[in-house]
């Protein structure tokens, strides 16, 4: 593509600024791509492996050159505190180690010695000599198997940084003491925890709550992939289910013997979640500025009452009024009933595709309803930022002669996007997920034929958050499917997100309308 320079730009007519500014956006994402891969690559080798090469090298220095007390420390924990006044600190640093052996000789040990199987023994049959039958004996369970080993491997982690963290409190301790300078006592960690470091109080049970509700649950999830985990393997009452390796990432991606039912179906489910996100953001992103423009504009009468009447369908229920829209566009509902009336049809519309042939309108249908359900919340968020655009600008622009449409262009559609650009990017990626609008209207219908049972009967308004439910719900759901689904989801939403977040105007030039 040929590259202008500024001047020659400015020479360009409206429409070839127009291509010249989409075509430099789609040539830039694979450069940007390239950028973000190397950036990990650096990431990984200069910072994670050059931190943790340094913080060996580190431990061997901190061993040769330390006294017995900070020796000691290598194995008994908090040892060199306490030996030198430090008695809280070094207590908290044994009580931890304490803790930790007293947790894996128990049953630490235990779940990471059937982490690499996840179970031994499976449900079987035994002869009980008391009934005089034949009963079901339970084994292992390959559930908490996996799920107690990540906690393990969690707790081991910890226990290695807060080593770490004793034997670098431990050198300290040794300099200051070297030095002559007086080492903190137990009543001044105590102050500090509630004054200079309060910050630390704050957020250790908030870090805490994210690590067990949301980063652990993130790596259970992602090792579920690499299982054959389903409802006929649950791990317990029917069957262990065990380590499959990359082999359904292969299902899902492969095209093998010239077609495979989940690659052909995950791209056409993702290439339909993508259109879908984009029309449901912009449609309601563009709509809603312009009603909250027409409100706002001088001479309207009765604004909070417009204004009442859009955010009804807030204070609504989505289950509630998506239902009720999804009835009323049925075969059998009132809309079809009124036009059949009136005798302007002669059938009734398939509003919702109960058949494949009709898998247009359904689409199209679920985007006008959300444009009703999305307008409010852009409505309202476009009014208070309209309201701080200085009138002056608008003022001088009349001076010089633009009209309504220039003034659009040129100073509120730049303002509003400058303002909410990182919010287009969240709306994205959310509408990427909005389950609620697709499950409640059509429930993914119409069902795609090219599709089987074995793709949990995927339709063409399926999105990806809607077809991994339908995976994991039923006798044979399949929950190492829908954790390969819900990987390829992060890594679609994770790429576009870096990718827009870094053209963002509201980004590239913060310094612009301060």
């Amino acid at each position: 593509m040929k590259k202008y320079s500024d001047l020659e730009f400015l020479r360009l007519s409206k429409s070839e600024k127009f291509f010249y500014k989409l075509a430099s956006f789609f040539t830039s994402i694979p450069r940007a791509v390239a950028r973000f891969f190397v950036g990990i690559w650096n990431f990984i080798v200069k910072k994670i492996f050059g931190t943790i090469a340094s913080e060996i090298a580190d431990v061997f220095l901190t061993f040769k050159n330390g006294d017995w007390k900070t020796r000691g420390s290598y194995l008994v924990m908090g040892l060199g505190l306490i030996a030198r006044g430090q008695v809280l600190r070094g207590l908290l640093f044994l009580l931890f180690e304490i803790v930790f052996i007293f947790y894996m000789i128990t049953t630490g040990g235990y779940w990471m010695s059937m982490l690499g199987t996840l179970g031994r023994v499976g449900p079987h049959e035994e002869y009980n000599e008391i009934l005089d039958a034949y009963t079901t004996v339970y084994g292992d369970n390959s559930f908490k198997i996996l799920l107690y080993g990540v906690l393990t491997i969690f707790f081991i982690v910890a226990f290695i940084y807060t080593w770490r963290l004793n034997i670098k409190q431990s050198k300290i301790a040794q300099e200051y003491e070297e030095h002559g300078r007086k080492l903190k006592s137990g009543r001044d960690d105590l102050r500090a925890l509630v004054d200079e470091q309060f910050y630390k109080t704050l957020l250790a049970l908030p870090l805490l709550g994210i690590l067990i509700f949301t980063v652990m649950p993130i790596v259970f999830m992602i090792l579920v992939a690499f299982t054959n985990y389903d409802g006929t393997h649950d791990g317990f009452n029917n069957a262990l289910f065990t380590w499959v390796g990359w082999k359904n990432f292969g299902t899902m991606l492969s095209w093998e013997g010239g077609g495979n039912v989940y690659s052909a179906a995950f791209g056409e489910v993702l290439t339909w979640t993508l259109i879908w996100a984009f029309f449901a953001t912009f449609t309601n992103y563009f709509l809603g500025m312009f009603v909250a423009m027409m409100i706002n504009k001088k001479g309207i009468r009765f604004k909070k009452g417009w204004r009442t009447i859009l955010v009804l369908t807030i204070a609504i229920p989505q289950f509630i009024s998506l239902l009720y829209v999804s009835k009323m566009f049925a075969k059998n509902g009132i809309i079809n009933g009124l036009l059949l009336n009136w005798g302007w049809i002669d059938q009734a519309i398939d509003f919702w595709g109960s058949t494949a042939h009709n898998a247009l309108l359904p689409r199209i249908m679920v985007i006008v309803v959300n444009i009703w359900i999305g307008i409010p919340y852009l409505m309202l968020i476009a009014t208070g930022i309209l309201m701080n655009i200085p009138a002056d600008l608008y003022e001088s622009s009349r001076i010089d002669g633009a009209n309504a449409w220039q003034q659009y262009t040129k100073i509120t559609l730049p303002y509003m996007l400058f303002i909410t650009g990182p919010y287009l990017l969240t709306s994205f990626t959310g509408n990427m997920n909005n389950f609620n609008v697709i499950y409640l209207l059509t429930g993914g219908a119409p069902v795609n034929p090219a599709a089987s049972s074995a793709a949990g009967s995927v339709g063409y308004t399926d999105l990806l958050i809607t077809w991994l439910f339908k995976i994991t719900t039923g006798a044979g759901a399949q929950y190492y499917m829908a954790s390969v689904i819900g990987i390829l989801v992060f890594v679609v939403i994770a790429v576009i997100s870096l990718i827009v977040y870094n053209v963002l105007p509201s980004i590239k030039n913060e310094e612009d309308f301060q």
